[in-house]
């Protein structure tokens, strides 16, 4: 047997974390298809309406001459001042969202598998919080003069310190989600008082203000090499992921059930929690620490589509951008002319879709 025979061997087995899989029914097919199509549909629609959405009235027609014109196709390009604020304002921006938005989602579905844990995303477990002591401490202490490089070495380093905190702190002791949630707040907490401690050693005031609101989760500092570079980040790790999608269906029936399917639970496990913990760097670096997005997304994506991560995580990542990406434009948008952390706006969201999951936890269900 291999972990692509899985399916058939769901009958009877009673996993610790997620759901396992199961054969899909005709049903849930058509529904994960529908799912798919519509939104890769409503990806790219949700893009060009989200640019026009600000303080300069903008028409999608618009902003689709802006970017044929820059494609260099024969249009005849808008003025400069509204060529500008599509093609340098606002679509790196919710590019940006979208990437991110998606390279969360993609990476919470992959930690909850791995570790057999429902609650389990780069936030709980306190990875975004290392990632982003290492990014300040790039910013603040001049590492690297700042460069983009050196930002995401610096998150990387940091996101690799705070799992293997996590990891030890769990053990080999039994626990459950209750164990790793607390781990992953104890770890979150240290690392966040550690950026704190760095910011206010070496950060002079108006440092200190910018780099409190980058904390907090926030794309205003958008660009196209920060896009280009989640792109790259987020395309490697969901291709990855997705090539290990058996190994992840084999996950939720346990390392010794995996083992026996074929798969090489150490080795997977390691390469899988490295890819996700590199992506997250990168996405921290180039957004601040964004909670709650791989925890909820994966969770309505797998509630609506199944729990086959050939299908969980392409999906995921679809609408975890067009989350993020709505959840920024409502952010720079709804108290405008103040701006909103994105991180605050997708935290109203997430804390009571945590609890419900916390609750049902409890509860058996």
């Amino acid at each position: 047997m291999t972990a692509d025979d899985l399916p058939r061997a769901a009958a009877g087995a009673v996993p610790a974390g997620p759901r396992a899989p199961a054969t899909a029914s005709p049903a849930v097919r058509r529904r994960s298809l529908t799912m798919l199509g519509a939104g890769l549909v409503l990806l790219p629609l949700s893009v060009a309406v989200a640019v026009t959405v600000g303080a300069a009235g903008l028409s999608v027609g618009e902003v689709f001459v802006t970017v044929a014109a820059h494609l260099g196709l024969p249009v005849d390009p808008l003025s400069p001042l509204r060529d500008a604020i599509v093609w340098e304002l606002r679509l790196p921006r919710v590019l940006l969202a979208a990437l991110v938005g998606g390279g969360l989602a993609v990476c919470g579905a992959v930690l909850q598998a791995l570790t057999r844990n429902p609650l389990a995303d780069p936030y709980l477990l306190g990875i975004s919080s290392g990632a982003s002591t290492g990014a300040v401490a790039v910013l603040i202490l001049g590492l690297g003069s700042g460069a983009a490089a050196a930002l995401t070495a610096g998150a990387f380093a940091g996101s690799i310190a705070a799992f293997c905190c996590v990891l030890a702190l769990i053990g080999a002791a039994p626990g459950g989600s209750l164990r790793v949630v607390l781990a992953g707040v104890a770890v979150s907490q240290l690392f966040s008082a550690l950026t704190s401690l760095v910011v206010i050693w070496a950060g002079d005031a108006q440092s200190t203000r910018g780099v409190t609101f980058w904390l907090l989760g926030s794309l205003a500092s958008a660009s196209w090499s920060a896009a280009a570079l989640c792109a790259a980040a987020t395309g490697a790790g969901l291709a990855l992921c997705w090539a290990a999608s058996p190994a992840l269906d084999a996950f939720a029936f346990g390392r010794e059930a995996a083992a026996s399917l074929g798969v090489a639970p150490g080795r997977t496990q390691l390469v899988l929690l490295v890819t996700t913990a590199l992506a997250t760097a990168v996405l921290v670096a180039a957004s601040g620490a964004i909670g709650f997005v791989g925890l909820v997304v994966p969770h309505a994506v797998r509630f609506l589509a199944g729990t086959r991560h050939r299908v969980l995580l392409p999906a995921a990542a679809l609408y975890g951008a067009i989350f993020l990406l709505w959840a920024d434009t409502a952010a720079r948008t709804l108290f405008s002319p103040r701006e909103v952390p994105v991180g605050v706006l997708t935290a109203l969201i997430g804390v009571p879709a945590f609890a419900v999951l916390m609750r049902g936890r409890s509860t058996g269900s």
